[in-house]
């Protein structure tokens, strides 16, 4: 049985998103304004860029593609850790608790904190002819 190491699949994953690149770097050259106008909206609303901030299994590939487009290019390094930690799945969970953490933490903090604030400082919080 093959076994893939990280490292090669994450070399594999950035040749497969260059080709990806090349293929609509062509059809550009045949059809102006189809890549800004057409590919890339699209390949970012497939990529869930503002849902996932950290890339799921499913979003990788297509960053990687997305990646590729761009100038520098995607780095094979940090493909293969995004691939360990994603199927790992560890430093996944310990995100989401995070991310539940900080979703919850603010929801409670903001109203304790203005009610604090004006007696704390006295009401000269909100003086800003004095220098601090």
């Amino acid at each position: 049985m093959l076994q893939i190491s990280a490292n090669q699949l994450a070399e594999l994953l950035a040749g497969i998103g260059r080709a990806q690149a090349a293929m609509v770097q062509g059809l550009e050259s045949e059809l102006p304004g189809m890549r800004s106008g057409r590919v890339v909206p699209a390949v970012q609303n497939v990529a869930h860029l503002r849902d996932h901030p950290e890339p799921t299994l499913v979003d990788l590939p297509v960053r990687i593609f997305l990646a590729s487009m761009g100038r520098v290019g995607p780095d094979p390094a940090v493909i293969a850790r995004d691939l360990e930690r994603l199927i790992s799945g560890t430093v996944t969970a310990a995100a989401t608790r995070e991310q539940a953490a900080t979703a919850s933490a603010p929801a409670a903090t903001p109203a304790a904190a203005p009610a604090a604030a004006p007696a704390a400082a006295g009401g000269d919080a909100l003086d800003f002819s004095k220098p601090a």
